[in-house]
């Protein structure tokens, strides 16, 4: 029989603490399933609908007009509550973007440029086609510069929807849909920093580029803790805020400058572990108070230290700003920019608009050939095959998937029509209903298309 190891020595356990853990358990069970984030961001777009039609309307958009300002007597930042979020809290959601790309870039799915090829392919195929259909249907005028709305990919949204099905679908179709995300964010950053960018701040720029210089330094001269990246990384984002380049892009120039690589490896990490301990049980023995035994607690402090360098920086920056950025930012954004008002008398005639029109045509029909038909283009000229497990009608399903634009859609768009609030209101309407039409043809046609699991 096998022998159960005991574990030696004292634990405290506070009055309540039993008590705590049972409550907070299958909280957060239910946080790290991964329908969690796209169930929230639905709950808050429609939170967001039903506020802005009914008689809380104008309070909701007297408030997100409101002006709040920060910072000091001769340097203040005065933004309405609607650009804080925009513009700020959606900085560190594109920092989490940004982790995101860089890992997948340096160590996941895209590191390994065979493996990756295929959902590059697709998504470039993703992104080129819904433009090119929007701008078929918007060919001129101001209209055109909605090109990019239907180019994005919701990857909370998407992966939710995906996830809902089970065992229904290969754990491969969500490796592939996460591939393809990856890089349409990388595509959809792309695009705001050459396309959506204001008029330039040269000055602004200079200090921007100065700080990313500093930053670069730090990753070279081996500084892994997070804070001076993230004192640097604020003067960024405000540089970048004056410079005219959109803001939001100094999350993902901070995220590239942080370090990816450990300082330990597991072998060089195992061999301090072995160390400590016995010199830790050697002080033990001499003192098992820890609060007057300072050797001890150095010793403990160091083993944290050690805990610390045998993570990526980069890995863990992003571990810790996962459930804000999922559960909190991303939320608050639906609800701030969701709110558009129905007028179902008129619904004809907003989806007969040239901008619903292309954003819908784009993210629907754009989508479906662009994805599936790329990746056939790809499978049939043998520049990629299909992961194993995988067939087309797996691909035309998360075809549909991508064209849930949602988030990156709706930000893009706040872009192109800032000065046209008409237009704005027609994208963000197409982006909605488009977004749920795709989402619901590509979870019917995959639950359809796939086998009942077993």
């Amino acid at each position: 029989m096998r022998r159960r190891n005991r574990v030696a020595g004292k634990e405290y356990v506070a009055p309540w603490e039993r008590a705590f853990e049972t409550v907070l358990t299958p909280l957060e069970e239910f946080i790290h399933r991964q329908t969690t984030s796209g169930i929230l961001l639905m709950l808050f777009a429609v939170i967001a609908l039903i506020i802005a039609n009914t008689q809380f309307s104008e309070t909701y958009h007297h408030f997100l007009q409101t002006h709040f300002v920060i910072g000091l007597e001769g340097f203040q930042l005065s933004k309405t509550v609607h650009h804080w979020i925009n513009d700020g809290l959606m900085a560190l959601f594109f920092l989490v973007v940004g982790l995101e790309l860089k890992r997948e870039l340096l160590v996941g799915e895209l590191a390994n440029i065979k493996q990756a090829s295929l959902p590059i392919i697709a998504a470039a195929g993703g992104m080129l086609m819904p433009a090119l259909i929007y701008v078929s249907i918007n060919p001129d005028g101001h209209t055109m510069n909605g090109w990019g709305i239907p180019m994005a990919t919701d990857i909370a949204f998407a992966l939710g929807a995906l996830a809902l099905l089970g065992k229904r679908v290969p754990q491969n179709l969500l490796m592939f849909l996460v591939a393809l995300a990856i890089v349409d964010d990388l595509g959809a950053v792309i695009v705001i920093a050459v396309f959506y960018t204001e008029t330039i701040n040269l000055t602004a720029l200079m200090t921007a580029g100065l700080m990313i210089f500093l930053l670069i330094c730090l990753n070279l001269g081996g500084i892994r803790r997070i804070l001076p990246y993230s004192l640097i990384g604020a003067v960024l984002w405000v540089a970048m805020l004056k410079s005219g380049v959109h803001a939001t892009l100094a999350g993902v120039l901070l995220a590239f400058t942080i370090p990816m690589k450990p300082k330990y490896d597991p072998a060089r990490f195992h061999s301090l572990v072995r160390d400590s301990a016995e010199h830790i049980k050697s002080l033990f023995s001499q003192n098992e108070n820890i609060i007057i035994n300072d050797a001890l607690r150095s010793r403990v402090r160091a083993l944290g230290e050690g805990v610390y360098k045998v993570q990526a920086p980069a890995q863990v920056l992003e571990h810790n700003l996962h459930l804000p950025s999922a559960y909190l930012i991303i939320p608050i954004f639906a609800l701030a920019n969701a709110g558009v008002p129905i007028n179902w008398s008129e619904f004809s005639d907003v989806m007969a608009h040239p901008v619903a029109q292309g954003i819908g045509a784009g993210l629907i029909l754009g989508k479906l050939i662009g994805i599936a038909g790329f990746t056939w283009l790809a499978v049939k000229l043998k520049i990629s095959d299909l992961p194993s497990g995988l067939n087309f009608n797996h691909i035309i399903g998360v075809a549909f998937m991508g064209g849930i634009g949602f988030t990156m859609s709706i930000f893009i768009a706040e872009l192109g029509f800032a000065q046209y609030p008409a237009d704005l209101l027609m994208a963000k309407t197409g982006i909605l209903f488009a977004s749920l039409i795709s989402g619901l043809i590509g979870f019917s046609w995959l639950y359809f298309k796939s086998p009942k699991p077993v």
